[in-house]
C-alpha cells in the first residue's frame, strides 16, 4: 500500500504540469509517450515484442497521433478521413504480414494487437480532441481522468468498509477483488463527483454555462465505463497468463495498468460529446 501512495503522489507531480500546460506541447508530448508505452506493453504482452514489422509501425503509429489530433489544421477537415484510412490500411497490412510470415503469428494475437492499437490510439488522442475542438474543453478533458480516478479510489474503499468478506464478487473469475459495493460506491461517487465538476466550472468560468442535468447521468455512464475498461484490460492479461503489463509504475504495473479506465473512459466520452453538450458559452 505504501509503495502505491508513493508511486501515485510521484506520478500526480509528473502529470500536474503538462495538465497545466495543455496549450503547449507538452500534452501531445506526454501522451504520445503514454500511447508508445502501452502499445509496447501491449506488444510484449502478446508475445509480439520483437516482432519489427508490427512494432515499429505500431509503435510509430502510437507516438504520432496525439501530434496529429493536436496539429492538424482544423479547417483542412482531414483529420477523420485520415484515420479511418489508416485504420483500413492497418487491417490490410496485418493480413499481409499474416499471409507472408508463413504461420509465424497467430490470427487471434494479431487480432487483439489491432484492436488494442485502436483503442489505445483513440483513448489518448481523445483527450486532446475534447480539450481542443469541444465548448469547454479545457476543462471537459479533465472529466476524462476525474471520472476513471474517482470510481477506482471510491470503488476500492467501498469495497474495503462495505464488501468485508468479499460474499458479493463482480466478477471474480476476472477480478478476484472486485466486489459489488465497491462497484456501486465507485458508480455514486463518481456521479457527484462530476456533478461537484460541473458547478465549480460554471462558477470559476463566467463565459462557460454548465448543464448541470447531464452531469450525474453522464457520471454513472463514465464509471461504469472506467469499470469495464479496468476488466477489460484484465481479461487480456489473464487470458495471457500475466500479472501486470509492466514495472514503470511500482506497486500499479504498467501504463495500461494504471490508464486503463482513462482509456476507456476517454472513448465514451468522445461519443458522448457528438450528442450532448456538457457546456455551452455565453455571451458576455
Amino acid at each position: 500500500m505504501k509503495k502505491r501512495i508513493i508511486t501515485s503522489v510521484v506520478a500526480l507531480c509528473i502529470l500536474l504540469p503538462v495538465l497545466i500546460f495543455a496549450d503547449t506541447p507538452a500534452l501531445p508530448a506526454g501522451l504520445a509517450l503514454c500511447a508508445l508505452l502501452a502499445v509496447y506493453e501491449m506488444l510484449h504482452c502478446l508475445g509480439l515484442g520483437r516482432s519489427l514489422a508490427i512494432g515499429i509501425p505500431f509503435c510509430l503509429a502510437a507516438a504520432a497521433f496525439p501530434f496529429l489530433v493536436r496539429y492538424l489544421p482544423r479547417e483542412s477537415g482531414l483529420l477523420f478521413p485520415i484515420v479511418g484510412s489508416a485504420a483500413v490500411l492497418g487491417v490490410l497490412y496485418l493480413f499481409a504480414v499474416l499471409i507472408f510470415t508463413h504461420g509465424r503469428y497467430r490470427l487471434q494475437d494479431l487480432g487483439v494487437c489491432y484492436m488494442s492499437l485502436l483503442y489505445i490510439l483513440t483513448g489518448f488522442g481523445g483527450i486532446i480532441y475534447i480539450h481542443d475542438y469541444e465548448i469547454g474543453g479545457q476543462y471537459l478533458y479533465l472529466v476524462v481522468f476525474l471520472g476513471a480516478w474517482v470510481t477506482d479510489i471510491f470503488a476500492y474503499f467501498c469495497g474495503l468498509l462495505l464488501g468485508r468478506g468479499g460474499k458479493h464478487k463482480l466478477v471474480p473469475d476476472v477480478s478476484p477483488k472486485k466486489t459489488v459495493e465497491g462497484s456501486i460506491g465507485g458508480i455514486v461517487f463518481c456521479a457527484l463527483a462530476m456533478l461537484l465538476f460541473g458547478v465549480i466550472v460554471e462558477r470559476i468560468e463566467p463565459g462557460i454555462q454548465a448543464n448541470l442535468w447531464l452531469f450525474v447521468p453522464a457520471g454513472i455512464v463514465i464509471s461504469v465505463v472506467a469499470q469495464l475498461g479496468d476488466l477489460s484490460m484484465s481479461v487480456i492479461k489473464r487470458s495471457y497468463g500475466i500479472k501486470d503489463y509492466g514495472k514503470i509504475f511500482p506497486g500499479h504495473g504498467g501504463v495500461l495498468d494504471r490508464f486503463d479506465s482513462v482509456l476507456a473512459v476517454s472513448v465514451v466520452l468522445l461519443v458522448f460529446t457528438s450528442f450532448f453538450s456538457f457546456f455551452e458559452g455565453m455571451a458576455l
